[in-house]
């Protein structure tokens, strides 16, 4: 009998654990169209995979009446369960208990996975929805925030890490997601910032909402803090098992490979048509990607920040790998601060998990004027530069037309230790533009033309004389800048037996503490 009691007591307890808040707070909760931190992680893993732990852990708290605001498991669901298959670590913050807020408590649980994730070699992957710190905790609540962010960064390059925004994310709780590597937000109830608008107001005297602040277009768009949006909380649960099928457990591991039903053989004839014979007529770089990708399948990251270069998961034969290509169909394919911020960013992500990168160019340099002088676009393009040139993952380039200057060597050229460099036929690969380099090499003798049509009949002749040396990628092959000249139509399968080629890379940087990357 005795034991039956303490079966009883067992079941009620995990019963009450699994109610979080209440009843009450559960319905309150679902009325603003949201789930449940249980319900989410339940989207989240395969089907009955929820290993949960620590659900009886409580709060110790006592100041300001909180010794009557007990709750088992105390405001977050943490355990492990699995994806496809495949191991990751989850914690779902629960807004139902005291709004989410995070105690010292939370923080030990949360803490706990990560410290799994980590000896275990998995992704740890974080629902957030919390009102901040627990004001009554004080400073016990502020060190746990600290314990998180010292996991977060001593996780990064080891195990993947994702953050989802289910609802509010505000204060010295954004930086456990801007920690992590990638960033979703949904498009109705969540939002992130340092201060709310009320402390905004106070102190610059600015009018702004909530959604203006930080909410997900926000953050997608002018930010670029979240890599992706979704407008329900089942689509956004979707985005990670699809981000997760397309990387690694861990930086031991290779990049996933799946069984490919897409020849690597096939002629893309479309390709050979695609790019407009004029160099200043913009086209649509995603169009490529699509077509020589397995399946036609592309997952892009940051899609709405920075669209003048496109970045992204694909696969080859099966084999996933990292995309990034100038997009001339938008500021004609230049980079500036932000978009050499975003590649450098996910070159080092790809390079961290052993993530194979292909690089598509097609970039007339870069953006020139004091807005981007004075937002610091030498040192941004640094970091784009300095990642292809520390990244030792397998890299393969494919200029497609234009490749001018300095932006044609941070784009993974062979002395940033590209592995195979291509280029199509009708690429360009030199200093500058026809135009303006003969307005730099002839200065002197156009000074002395002063008749209008002979001056005009004189750029002509010389811009045609630079464009048969350098709007080809021929000289660049003759000195073995590039290993060879590709037909468009080949271009799939070219990639493909590169990478295949180079899957027994080995290659290590010096020995040193760490880079010191210009940050």
């Amino acid at each position: 009998m005795e034991n039956q009691e303490k079966l009883k007591k067992l079941v009620d307890k995990r019963a009450q654990a699994l109610l979080g808040g209440g009843e009450k707070a559960i319905e309150k909760h679902h009325a603003k169209g949201a789930y449940t931190a249980r319900e989410r992680i339940n989207m989240l893993l395969d089907e009955g995979s929820f290993e949960e732990i620590d659900m009886f852990l409580t709060h110790r708290c006592t100041d300001f009446g909180m010794e009557k605001k007990v709750f088992l498991g105390d405001g977050v669901a943490v355990g492990s369960g699995t994806i496809d298959g495949r191991l990751v670590f989850v914690f779902a913050q629960d807004a139902t208990v005291i709004g989410g807020s995070l105690s010292e408590t939370m923080a030990q649980k949360i803490c706990k996975v990560m410290d799994m994730a980590m000896k275990l070699g998995a992704p740890i992957i974080g629902l957030n929805d919390s009102g901040g710190a627990r004001i009554q905790e004080g400073a016990c609540a502020l060190a746990g925030y600290a314990e998180i962010f010292e996991r977060n960064i001593l996780a990064s390059g080891v195990v993947p890490q994702i953050s989802v925004i289910f609802g509010p994310c505000a204060g010295g709780a954004v930086y456990s997601p801007a920690l992590t590597d990638f960033i979703l937000m949904t498009e109705s109830n969540s939002y992130m910032f340092i201060t709310g608008p009320k402390v905004v107001k106070s102190v610059t005297n600015e009018d702004v909402t909530v959604e203006e602040l930080g909410g997900a277009r926000v953050h997608a768009t002018k930010s670029g803090v979240t890599h992706f949006t979704a407008p329900t909380e089942e689509e956004a649960i979707a985005t990670v098992r699809r981000l997760v099928s397309f990387i690694p457990q861990n930086n031991m591991e290779e990049a996933p490979r799946m069984e490919c039903t897409d020849p690597i053989d096939r002629l893309d004839d479309v390709l050979n048509s695609m790019v407009p014979a004029n160099p200043n007529v913009p086209y649509d770089m995603k169009n490529i990607i699509y077509t020589i990708v397995d399946n036609g399948d592309f997952m892009e990251v940051q899609p709405d920040y920075a669209k003048n270069i496109i970045c992204g998961f694909a696969r080859f034969n099966g084999q996933s790998t990292g995309i990034i290509a100038n997009q001339p169909n938008w500021l004609a394919g230049v980079l500036d601060c932000n978009s050499s911020r975003k590649a450098a960013r996910f070159v080092r992500f790809c390079d961290a998990f052993n993530i194979p990168i292909l690089t598509l160019v097609d970039v007339p340099g870069f953006l020139c004027g004091t807005g981007q002088e004075y937002a610091g676009i030498i040192a941004h393009g640094a970091k784009l530069m300095f990642a292809y040139g520390e990244a030792t993952v397998p890299k393969v380039t494919v200029t497609i037309r234009k490749s001018y200057g300095g932006s044609h060597i941070v784009m993974s050229c062979k002395q940033l230790r590209g592995d195979l460099c291509y280029a199509w036929p009708n690429a360009e690969i030199a200093v500058m533009g026809a135009s303006g380099a003969i307005g730099v090499l002839e200065a002197k003798t156009l000074k002395t033309i002063e008749d209008p049509e002979e001056k005009k009949k004189f750029i002509a002749e010389k811009e045609a004389e630079y464009q048969e040396k350098f709007a080809s990628p021929y000289q660049a092959a003759s000195r073995g800048y590039i290993d060879d000249v590709i037909e468009p139509r080949n271009t799939r399968f070219r990639i493909i037996r590169a990478f295949e080629m180079l899957k027994t890379k080995r290659l290590n940087n010096p020995a040193k503490k760490h880079s010191n990357i210009p940050l």
